[in-house]
Formats: C-alpha cells, structure tokens, sequence
C-alpha cells in the first residue's frame, strides 16, 4: 500500500505477479469514502512506470530524492472492507496468513492478523470523544482468537458447497459483456479463476457474453456489509468474501494413496451473536447459532476439480426455530426458558424452514436431542412447541417432501447402562436420506456428537462411492475413524469457543464411555470456563459482534451501542415495519420453490438459462491463468511447509502403530495395546508422535504384551522425558569383534535384521568370507569409523595444484613457469594454426 499525504494507492497482484490491479482511495474527504477503479489490468512493467511517475509527480522538488511522493506504508494479503463509525473510513486489511487446506489447487486460508488504517490524512481530519471507544470494541472481533475459523479464499466460493460451485451454471449471475472486443481479450481480463465458461447468444450475434461469476451466499458472508459500500466500484477482484466457523482438513493414506478429508463449518452472519445472548429465532426466520457443516472426500492423487473424485455431504445445526429466550437477570448455569411470544401459525418456524427448502430442497430431516423427561419442566417445553409447529407446516406440503420429525431424549440414555447412544445413533445415521438439521439447547455438545455420527456414516459411503473401499461400513478403533473423530473435536471445540466461551464440554469418548478419568477434571474446568464467559465476557463480545456486523451503525443522531438497553430491535428488524406484505399461513413457502422439489430452488435456474444460450466450455489455452503453475511456482524458490500443508494431521503418521507386522491398512481395528496412544500414556499428541519417531528409529525389538501392559499401567512411565525413554528402550549391537558375539547380541541381530528385510540370518559368515572382505580395498581412510578419521595422503603435486586454484580464484595469478609457457604455445599451435 504506497502511502501518500492526498492519495492512498493499492496494488493488487495474483499469485503468479503476472497481472496487476491499482485501485486510488481519496484522503482529503474527511467522512466520505472515494475510490477509483481504473478495470485496468497492467502486467509487472507497467505497474512499475505506473508507480514510477506517480513518485516523480508528486515530490515536492523535481529531482530531489528525499522527498519522495509515494512510500511504501503495509503489505497485505487482501481487503476485509471499510467501515465507518463517527469519524472518517477506515480500511481494514489482512497483514498474515496461515494455510489451512487445499480444495482442487484452490488454498483456504485462515486469518491470523489483521491491520486497520484510517483513510483521511490528519488535516481534514474532525475528531469526535468517542471514536475510540468504537475502534477498540470493533476490534475486540480479533479475527486471530475470536474469528478463529474465519477462512478466505482467492479462487473458491467458501459461502457455496462442493456441489454447487461444481455447477456449471450458477445463479445469480455476473455477466461480462463487450459488442467489440473479442472473446481472448475478454478472458484475459479475469485473473482469479481456473476455468471459465464462454456463452454465445444466438439472437444476439454482436453483443457476446465471454464470463460468469456466481454471487456469495450472503448468509454465511461475515463481512459483507463492510464491503458494500465498495462492491458496485471496484473490480470484483478487489472483492474477498470471508467466512466465520471451523475448517480443517486431514490426510488418509489408503496403501500409499492419500485422500483428503476436509471439514468445513459456516457460521451464519445472521441472528449471530453469543450463547445466552442469541436464543432462538428472529422474525425472519434466522436462528442462532446456525451452522452448516460440510465434509469434502477427494482423492488427492489428483489436483483438479474437473478431473478429480469428490464427494460433498452437508448438515445443519441451529438452535430450536421457535420465540424462546433465557432470563439471565440473576446468572446461574442454567437459566429458566421462557417462550416470549405465541405462534401458533408456526410463522417463525416456517421462515426458517422455508430457507433451507430453498437452500437444501427437500426432505428436510430434523434431529431433536433435548430432554422429554425432567422434574422441572425447562428443555421439554421447546419440544412441546416444536413437535406441533411441524405437523402444522407438514399438512400443507406434499406427502413427499414433508419434514421429517426425530425426537430422541440423548441425555436420558446417556446415563442408562442399557443402552449404547453411538450405536442408537448411527442407526438414525443410515436411515437419513436428505438434510439433517440437527439441535439440543445449546447445539454444541450433544449436536456434535450426533453430527460426528452421522457424519461418520456419510464418510463411509463417500468411501466407498470412491472406490477406496468395498463396504459402507466403518467401525471403531480404526485409523481412519479416529482421524476423523479428531478432525470433528477440532470442529466442535471451535465453534463451542465461538458461541458458548469454552471447548467441548461432553465429547465422543465421553458417550462411548471410555473416557480417562482425567477427563472429568477436564470437563468440570470448561463447565467453569463456559460459566464465566457467559457471565462476565459475552456482552462485550456481542457487541463486538453487533458493530462488525454492521448490524449497529454508529450515528450522532442515536444512542451510543453501549447505551442500549437490548439489542432486540437490532436483529428483529421486521417489527418495527407494518406487515404490509405478510405471507399466507398455508402457502408459507416462497414462491416456485415446491414446483422444483426435491431439488433446491436456489440451483435450478440454471435448467432455465441453458434453454437461452449456447455454452461451450474453455479450453487449459483459453484460461486467464495456469493454476498448476500458480500452485506450485517453479520459477521461484517455495517452502514446502506453504505449499504442501506438511502440519495437517496424517492418518500414517499419527494414528497407525510404528511395530513392523501391523496391517497398514487404515480401516483395520486396532486393540488398544496396537495403539501407540494408548501405551504412551497421557501424553499430548505431538509429544506422542515424537516418541513413536524416535523409539522407531532406534529400531530395537518390539516390547513383548506382558511389557506393554505393565507400561499403560504404569503412571511413571509418563513423567520421563522422551530422550530418556529412547535410551532405556534401545539395545546397543556390535556388529563384529575378535572375540566373537554373545547368543544374546546374535538373537537381536537376527530378529533386527528380519523383522525390517524380512530375512533370517542362520549363521554369520565363514573365516574364508571374512578375510575376502578384509583384503577388498573398501575404503582410501585407514580407519572406517567417525569418531576417528584421519585424513588420506596428498601428494606434493596435487597439493600445489588445489593452492595455486585457491590463489587463482582470490585473484592472485601466480607467475607462469617455462613448462606452462611451453605447453600453452604448442595447446595454440594445435588449436589455431
């Protein structure tokens, strides 16, 4: 960003710097925002003069270099947006990165910093006493820590799925246009995208339409409003849509092919808040804490989205659609529900489903995990009113795209000893066929585990859809299982942390019933994490929350944010308008979304497009960009660790046990001595697979079952260090003496030599074999050993050769003898005479 006193200046690049956008931002306006967009695209040259005589133009004395007109101020990796509170426009931009997957060459990245910067120059400048307070609270959103998950992308539409952005048309549209240039011009002005579609009108001969773009899903965009301002000026390549909510992806090694396993979870922008704060629903039909969850299964072996196997699987969680609250006027660890107002036209429960039929199509599955039994009566009532507001809606649907109902009371049969809640699960898991919306009160502990189930069951078809194995059937204690267990924890602990202050509370092993007990200590510290976070932190959050969004926007002519009372009004924005257009209690769908069900109303416009254009696909020649190229950069030196993602968990390197004999195979079930996590203690994971690396290379027997026992039992074990525990486990070997091997050494050697070769040595070799070694010249060192060497012998000659090259290279030419003089006549007697 080259800083200058009236004029900010933006360069943006694409990954290969071969392309090149400047965008100029006004500093003399002290409250309005003023950019300009050339939609110019410059290569590396031209941005360079460009840059040049704007830094001649500009200095205060034509030649005077320590005045220089432009400098250079940050460098960034993209725009969040701009925002305004009571003063002037600040940017806010992204100053570090981390990469957290790769989808088809296409990297997401997490943020991890950010920069704001205030756009007028202080001379125009108009202070006001309570700008600060909003900086500091607009900046309490730390995308670092509190937007942990918050993910963007330069090439891949995050706020979509797989199967839509797959699609070949999208909708809305952003269509380029030109009646005289022609079509290669066209498509070297777009630089973000891989492929592109070019469509010809056949009614239309000079006005030829070379590009398309779909939209965002405004939904799942957290800095939409922050960019609205801009986003009918600039370029769309100016333009980064970033999402809030987990993603990770993991490593699967199926006999040396990796498959990738990519989790990623968007947070809905709306009704957004945090977990005593946002309850419910909004009168638009927006719940909190909604999140939609997508997992990606792609054969990595190849890195394309056109020529690659993938397979998408997508489900909800969403607090009950339903008028409902908690009084938190006297904070206890659970406050009463209160229902706040009556619906009984289900209207509120019919927006929101009317939301996902027009996202999802249908059926709609809805997973209900509170309580039906309880002396007080305090989650049942959300029950009560749900069941009821879905057979209100179901009467007026078709038979077969009604919304299914499950109630199941999980916290019940999770203290029963009868019953096996994962095994009650995953029989609802194969028996869903759409879209699951899943729910408890909060949707963080129990939902996450119902999620992982039936997102288990989804892995094990989209396993075997792809051919990687011969069943869709996964069981525990496998490789592959407890990757992916760790996979959803990470995802479940995020977005705990994000709406309720704390980590999982209740996690996989806990319903299994095989938690350590140092896990109950565990829980009791994140039951009082979450308990003060509620308490003390969550307000300051929610208004963070509240500004960023943009759903507060500071003006002299309303209260200040820290001055409402709620904020009620601010996310119920239809009350406070006359219900001019209200929609019909029967028909409480949007119109043309049932004419299309089963399939999303939001993805069958395209059916309608295709019967009005001609479309042909590019060609790899026709692209604006080569994204092997792009990804791998073989013109410059890259790091592997940026490239490759080496820190993503590795189902071979993490999870399968390090003793030679095991079945590689990540789909075999492991005992839990085969397991190096279990034998290794409580120690962390990282600290585990350095001490797998390590007594691995050692390479000493295997310890017997007896051995291994005893260590799991033994606490001790664990309070060693890792190189103490390498050196007690190794057995050093002497390959050869004079005085011949013991049995005990022979035994080791054989069983060391077998177990990695396969071999069994019988015997060692002959007195005859032993002196053919001894007298074969192996080595000009007198010694084979490095611990003492000693240098070969040099003769005179060659000594004064390396010296005289060693002189010649400082620039120091020794003087030629008459040999070398003789011996340089006859070399240009031969070569030119």
């Amino acid at each position: 960003v080259p800083n200058a006193s009236s004029r900010y200046f933006l360069v943006g690049t694409n990954q290969a710097q071969t392309k090149h956008r400047v965008l100029k931002i006004d500093r003399t306006e002290p409250k309005d925002l003023v950019i300009i967009d050339d939609k110019h695209v410059y290569n590396q040259q031209e941005v360079w003069e460009l840059l040049g005589r704007l830094d001649l133009g500009n200095r205060t004395k034509i030649g005077q270099k320590g005045s220089s007109g432009l400098s250079r101020s940050l460098s960034a990796f993209g725009i969040v947006g701009f925002v305004r509170f009571l003063e002037g426009y600040y940017i806010v931009l992204i100053t570090k990165r981390r990469k957290m997957a790769d989808i088809g060459g296409h990297s997401i990245y997490k943020i991890e910093d950010t920069s704001m910067i205030y756009i007028p120059n202080d001379s125009v400048r108009v202070t006001h006493p309570d700008e600060a307070r909003y900086v500091r609270i607009f900046q309490n959103v730390d995308l670092s820590t509190c937007l942990s998950g918050q993910s963007v992308n330069y090439s891949y539409d995050l706020s979509h799925s797989l199967q839509y952005n797959l699609t070949l048309l999208q909708r809305p549209y952003e269509l380029w246009s030109s009646p005289t240039s022609s079509a290669e011009e066209e498509v070297q002005k777009q630089s973000k995208h891989d492929s592109f579609d070019i469509f010809e009108d056949e009614g239309l001969p000079t006005q030829v339409v070379y590009g398309l773009q779909s939209e965002p899903y405004y939904k799942y965009v957290w800095n939409g409003k922050l960019l609205e301002r801009v986003k009918d000026i600039v370029h769309r390549d100016w333009l980064m849509y970033i999402i809030h909510g987990f993603c990770g992806q993991s490593k699967l090694l199926i006999y040396g092919r990796p498959v990738h396993i990519t989790l990623i979870a968007r947070r809905s922008s709306k009704f957004a808040g945090t977990r005593f704060l946002k309850r419910g629903a909004n009168c638009e039909g927006d719940v909190a804490n909604e999140v939609e969850t997508e997992q990606i299964v792609n054969d990595a072996s190849v890195m394309s989205l056109t020529a690659g196997s993938y397979s998408s699987y997508v489900q909800v969680r969403g607090s009950v659609p339903l008028y409902w609250s908690q009084d938190i006027s006297t904070m206890m660890p659970k406050p009463p529900i209160r229902l706040d107002q009556a619906d009984p036209y289900a209207h509120v429960a019919a927006l929101h489903f009317d939301q996902m039929l027009q996202r999802f199509g249908s059926p709609i599955i809805i997973l209900n995990l509170v309580k039906k039994r309880e002396k007080r009566k305090h989650e049942r009532i959300l029950s009560e009113e749900l069941y009821p507001a879905v057979i209100n809606l179901n009467q007026f649907l078709p038979p077969e795209n009604c919304i299914e109902y499950l109630a199941w009371d999980m916290a019940r049969y999770t203290k029963s000893k009868l019953c096996n809640v994962l095994d009650r699960l995953s029989m609802i898991a194969e028996n869903v066929t759409g879209v699951l919306r899943t729910n408890c009160v909060d949707c963080l502990d129990r939902t996450n585990t119902a999620q992982f189930m039936v997102g288990k069951c989804a892995l094990a078809y989209q396993l075997y859809a792809l051919g990687m194995i011969d069943k869709p059937k996964l069981q525990f204690d496998t490789d592959c299982v407890r990757l992916f267990e760790e996979l959803y924890e990470d995802h479940g602990d995020t977005l705990s942390l994000q709406y309720g202050g704390s980590q999982l509370v209740h996690r996989v092993k806990t319903y299994r019933k095989i938690a350590p007990w140092t896990q109950h200590s565990k829980d009791i510290m994140q039951t009082l994490s979450r308990y003060y976070s509620n308490a003390f932190s969550d307000a300051d959050r929610q208004d963070a929350i509240n500004l960023f969004l943009q759903v507060y926007q500071p003006s002299e002519s309303r209260p200040h944010l820290w001055e409402l009372p709620t904020d009620f009004y601010l996310h119920q924005r239809n009350t406070m308008a006359l219900p001019l257009d209200r929609r019909s209690y029967t028909m409480w769908w949007s119109a043309g979304v049932l004419s299309y069900l089963p399939v999303p109303y939001d993805e069958v416009s395209c059916e309608d497009t295709m019967k009005k254009v001609k479309v042909r696909r590019a060609n790899r020649f026709e692209e604006s960009i080569d994204i092997y190229t792009e990804f791998f950069k073989p013109y410059e030196l890259t790091s592997f660790d940026d490239t490759f993602c080496i820190a993503m968990t590795n189902s071979a390197r993490e999870f399968m046990p390090k003793t030679v004999g095991v079945d590689p195979s990540p789909f075999t079930v492991r005992k839990p001595e085969e397991t190096g996590k279990s034998v290794l203690g409580s120690k962390s994971s990282k600290e585990e697979t350095l001490l797998q690396r390590k007594t691995a290379a050692s390479a000493p027997p295997p310890p017997s079952e007896e051995a291994i026992s005893s260590t799991s039992e033994d606490d001790s074990e664990d309070d060693r260090d890792d190189d103490a525990s390498v050196s007690q486990r190794s057995t050093p070997i002497k390959l050869l003496t004079e005085s011949g091997e013991s049995t005990r050494t022979q035994e080791i050697q054989q069983q060391s030599v077998k177990e990695p070769y396969g071999l069994n040595l019988a015997e060692f070799p002959a007195a005859k074999d032993l002196l053919i070694y001894e007298r074969e010249p192996v080595s000009c060192f007198p010694e084979d050993s490095i611990y003492s060497l000693s240098p070969p012998q040099v003769d005179r000659d060659s000594r004064e050769e390396f010296e005289s090259s060693v002189l010649t290279g400082r620039g120091q030419v020794r003087a030629l003898c008459r040999e070398d003089m003789l011996m340089y006549r006859e070399y240009v007697k031969n070569r030119y005479m």
